[in-house]
Order: structure tokens, then C-alpha cells, then sequence
């Protein structure tokens, strides 16, 4: 294979294959990759600003029967500190939200074993009819797949029910790496890469709006991370004509402080800042009809994710007025209203708030943020 030529294809937006992907990763000098990305980008999201995203991750329960081994956030039925969040609490986050300027849930929780549908469907339904502008941004396939066995339903109807309940839009949640070998290893208890990509088709058939991450550096082989690439782009690559698909594409490195991987099987996370950076580099590469790359600053801090705004990446996230689930395995970074757009504009581009469907917001009134977790 011949670098130059891979480029080239890339830069006329052509499917790379696993191998192609694979040889640029481990050939291809980390300036070149970063150039071509770079010239995407600026194709794919002409208007050349970094969009940014004021919301909260509310757990809806930390209860979870899948027993993911990176995962420091969930407890077992019957714990001690186990627990269901209730619709005062709901309420107090909320207005705090919308008081730090944000106009989104992200709505999570774990694998409740006496948690089906009509939970989910009545909680969507009240928070809407008390917050009719809040836009929910809900679940994960996993979820979904969990849902839909306890009600021994199908994906589409618990799709669609949630839709008409109140859910915007579904996050990427539990992708982790889309190949059954590694997932049997740290996500066992969790849907298998299949059924996670079928999940999202269907929700693109129904035009729920989605979104695609890649938790990396763990088990997995250089080969998978590309297997996984691959995957997302023929998932989007078969949503109906009039449906937006996957919005956005995140990698994010695994965070390894006192996880069951890193204690009991001695896995920790290696990933250099070159070596994420060239990661972005490949996803907008990799997936050419995928319109938005996202820099996870909260893995990897401000200064690799400011290099990755010229690398590919045209997103740097939400200021995450609340997340537990990642900073409970070790995620310090942090940032308010105020500071994400400084590191934006130090990087060299102009903040652009933005809202879920990537629709472009004026900064509101907001209460000026304390950072208490």
C-alpha cells in the first residue's frame, strides 16, 4: 500500500477499508494525517467554527446488573448505596440547568432489572410536561437492548414508544469497541456488537437522531478500532435518505483508576496524546459521512484536545454540568461556560454554542457556573 495514494482517496472521500486504515495508523507521518483531516474538516463543516454544548448527565438509577469491568459507577440490586432518582431531584437539576444556560438531559443509568418501559415512558413524559423545552437526550443502545428483553418486545417498539414519550434523541453509549471478542472480556452483561448497530439503524429509520462513540485503549487490537470505524460508517451509510443518522462521531480513552481491568487483569490506559490525536485524525478520515468529530477533553484534557481542532475535530462537547460515570473511573479535566471558550479561542478558533441537532444557539442569560464535582 502507498500512503500518498490512500490520501488521496481519502481526500476524494472514499471508503478506506480496515487494512487501509490499519497501514495509515501505523505508517503514515502524524502531520500528513493531521492535514488531510484537517482539509475534511473544513469541507465537511465549512463555517470553520468549534461548536460546543451546554447540557447535564442526570443518572436515572446506578443500578446495573451488566458488570462492565471499566465501570466504577454502578452498584448491584439490594446495595447500600444503591438508588433510583426521584422527580424532586429531576426537578432541582433541571432548573439548575436551565439556569446555567443548558437545554438538555443526558439521561442514563444502568441495567435495573425491575426498570422496564413504562418506567421510562412515564419519567419522559412527566419531565416533559413539567420542562416542555428541555430536550432529552436518552438511554443508549444497551439500554434499549435491555428494555426491550425485559419486555420480551422488539427494538422498534421500545423505539418508538420512548420517542412518543418524550426521547430526542439516543446517545452512543456502550459501544465501546463493536467486536463480540472484546466486549465478552470487559462488557459481557451488555448487548452484542450486532444488536447495538441494529438498535441504531432502527432508531435512524424511526429519525431519531443519534450519536456513535469508541471507547479505546484497553483489550482491543489496532485491527478492531478500525473494524469498529467500519461498522458505524455502514450503519450510517444505510439510514434512510431524509434521516440525519449519526451526528456526531466520539473517541475517548479508557480511564482506568481502580477499575476491575485495571485491578484484577493489570490493563491500564497507555494512549499517548499522539496517539489519540492520530486516532481523530483517522476518524475523520474513516468516516467521511459522518459531518462532526468530537475531541473528548474530558479523557484526555484541554491541551490534546485543543491540538485536535486541527486534527480533524470540530467539536469539543458539553461542559458536562454534571458526569459521574467517567470521573468515577479517574476523568479530572473540567470546564465551565467561560473556560471552554477560552480554550477554543486559544486554539485558534471562534466558540460556537450549538444545541443536540448541531443548530446553532445564541449564548443565553445564565448563572455563572461553579465546578462541584
Amino acid at each position: 500500500m502507498d500512503i500518498n495514494a490512500l490520501l488521496k482517496k481519502a481526500l476524494a472521500f472514499e471508503f478506506l477499508s480496515v487494512e487501509e486504515g490499519v497501514f495509515l495508523f501505523e505508517n503514515a507521518p502524524l502531520t500528513d494525517l493531521m492535514y488531510v483531516a484537517n482539509e475534511l474538516r473544513k469541507i465537511q463543516v465549512p463555517h470553520g467554527k468549534v461548536t460546543w454544548q451546554i447540557d447535564r448527565n442526570v443518572n436515572t438509577t446506578n443500578v446495573c446488573i451488566a458488570n462492565c469491568k471499566f465501570c466504577n459507577f454502578y452498584r448491584i440490586p439490594g446495595h447500600k448505596d444503591a438508588y433510583i432518582t426521584d422527580i424532586e431531584t429531576y426537578k432541582k437539576k433541571i432548573e439548575e440547568t436551565i439556569a446555567y444556560g443548558g437545554d438538555q438531559l443526558l439521561l442514563q443509568g444502568g441495567h435495573h432489572p425491575e426498570l422496564g418501559l413504562a418506567f421510562y415512558v412515564n419519567l419522559f413524559k412527566e419531565l416533559k410536561s413539567l420542562y416542555p423545552n428541555i430536550k432529552l437526550h436518552t438511554l443508549g443502545p444497551p439500554e434499549i437492548a435491555h428494555i426491550t428483553k425485559l419486555e420480551k418486545s422488539t427494538h422498534r417498539a421500545v423505539l418508538l414508544a420512548l420517542k412518543e414519550a418524550g426521547m430526542d434523541s439516543l446517545p452512543g453509549a456502550g459501544a465501546e469497541i463493536l467486536t463480540d471478542r472484546v466486549r465478552r472480556l470487559i462488557s459481557k452483561g451488555k448487548c452484542g456488537a450486532q444488536e447495538w448497530l441494529d438498535i441504531m439503524h432502527e432508531a435512524h429509520k424511526l429519525n431519531i437522531t443519534t450519536s456513535a462513540t469508541m471507547m479505546f485503549g484497553h483489550v482491543e487490537t489496532l485491527q478492531e478500532r478500525f473494524e469498529h470505524l467500519v461498522k458505524i460508517r455502514e450503519v450510517q451509510s444505510r439510514k434512510p435518505d431524509d434521516a440525519k443518522g449519526f451526528l456526531a462521531f466520539i473517541p475517548w480513552t479508557f480511564q482506568d483508576a481502580d477499575t476491575l481491568l485495571a485491578r484484577i487483569r493489570g490493563v491500564h490506559n497507555l494512549t499517548t496524546p499522539e496517539e489519540y490525536i492520530r486516532m481523530i485524525a483517522l476518524s475523520r478520515i474513516m468516516l467521511p459521512n459522518v459531518k462532526n468529530i468530537q475531541a473528548s477533553w474530558l479523557t484526555v484534557g484541554k491541551q490534546v484536545a485543543q491540538l485536535c481542532l486541527n486534527a480533524g475535530a470540530n467539536d469539543f462537547g458539553s461542559i458536562m454540568i454534571e458526569e459521574n460515570v467517567v470521573s468515577a473511573a479517574g476523568a479530572p479535566h473540567r470546564f465551565t461556560s467561560v473556560t471552554i471558550q477560552e480554550a477554543i479561542k486559544d486554539a485558534g478558533f471562534e466558540p460556537q454554542l450549538r444545541n443536540q441537532q448541531y443548530e446553532w444557539r445564541t449564548i443565553p442569560q445564565m448563572k455563572e457556573q461553579v465546578i462541584n464535582y
